[in-house]
């Protein structure tokens, strides 16, 4: 774990902020540690403010992970290089060719590279009822150092996970486009990324039976989870929202939190599609291209 670099001035005051859902006059106290339930929640609630500052403290961070905590942001520079196996080689499309498949592809050395990547995280994420759908690009840091993208190739439909495929090289072996850990480099730039739950993150924090705990934090200031719900059952897709998001109570935040889920799927709940929190998108950083020809 890196050290934590504190703000040495003080905390600016904050009001906790009192929301009331009508949820048969149901009311939620929004604080440090996440939400207060009275009641299970059967429906979403808007305009809820929540505290993230205790729980993003205790997440595992990668050593290359720098954090400055302030009032309201959670600021972070990473060079991008998870602290996890990565290929030797891997499957990058031909020049010009935007999606790959194993017809317009070609094998290279791994070409990740260290990359200057930084994020202004919110610490009090406001949970609102218009959604922003996430682009081709960074959308959320992971714990292991590399950054989250969207379910989607550089053409914003085809899914990675499930058109994932591989060449043979050389000497017989098979090269993928999509490593084992859920994640691959722009051969350009060498920007290695996530389009799912890695198995190689979640196990730096999750045993294979209970819980999952935080595995990273998206551009709106709201968690990412693996597939696990504090009891450590899984989550059910058809529990999650259009944004692969959830209400409930995590290890880290035990009054409940809406936080993001990356479920064990490979089609497009794979990733987070829209962020349901108040986001900055100046935050947000493009998807660099993927071949040498526009695109990715």
């Amino acid at each position: 774990m890196s050290d934590i670099e504190e703000s040495p001035s003080p905390l600016k005051s904050r009001k906790h902020v009192v929301a009331i859902a009508i949820f048969s006059a149901v009311v939620v106290l929004v604080g440090s540690g996440g939400v207060l339930w009275k009641q299970s929640q059967s429906s979403e609630s808007t305009g809820i403010t929540y505290d993230t500052l205790s729980g993003l403290k205790q997440a595992k961070w990668s050593s290359n992970i720098t954090r400055t905590f302030t009032a309201d942001y959670l600021t972070v520079n990473t060079n991008d290089i998870p602290n996890h196996k990565r290929d030797a080689k891997y499957a990058v499309p031909n020049a010009g060719i935007v999606v790959p498949d194993a017809s317009t592809a070609n094998i290279i050395d791994d070409p990740t590279k260290a990359q200057d990547i930084s994020f202004e995280i919110p610490l009090h994420p406001k949970y609102v009822s218009t959604t922003t759908d996430t682009p081709l690009g960074s959308i959320g840091l992971m714990i292991s150092g590399s950054v989250l993208f969207n379910p989607y190739e550089g053409d914003g439909k085809t899914i990675a996970m499930s058109s994932n495929f591989s060449l043979t090289d050389t000497d017989g072996k098979k090269v993928w486009f999509v490593d084992s850990c859920s994640g691959h480099p722009t051969p350009n730039m060498g920007q290695y990324h996530y389009h799912a739950l890695s198995t190689c993150v979640s196990s730096q924090v999750d045993k294979t039976t209970g819980p999952s705990h935080i595995e990273g934090v998206a551009l709106d200031g709201f968690p990412i989870y693996g597939p696990r719900d504090a009891k450590g059952k899984l989550v059910a897709v058809s529990a999650l929202d259009r944004c692969n998001g959830i209400f409930g109570a995590t290890p880290e935040y035990p009054k409940g939190i809406y936080h993001y889920v990356l479920p064990q799927a490979t089609d497009s709940r794979s990733s987070i599609r829209c962020f349901h929190g108040e986001v900055d998108t100046s935050q947000i950083q493009q998807m660099p291209p993927m071949g040498a020809g526009p695109g990715r």
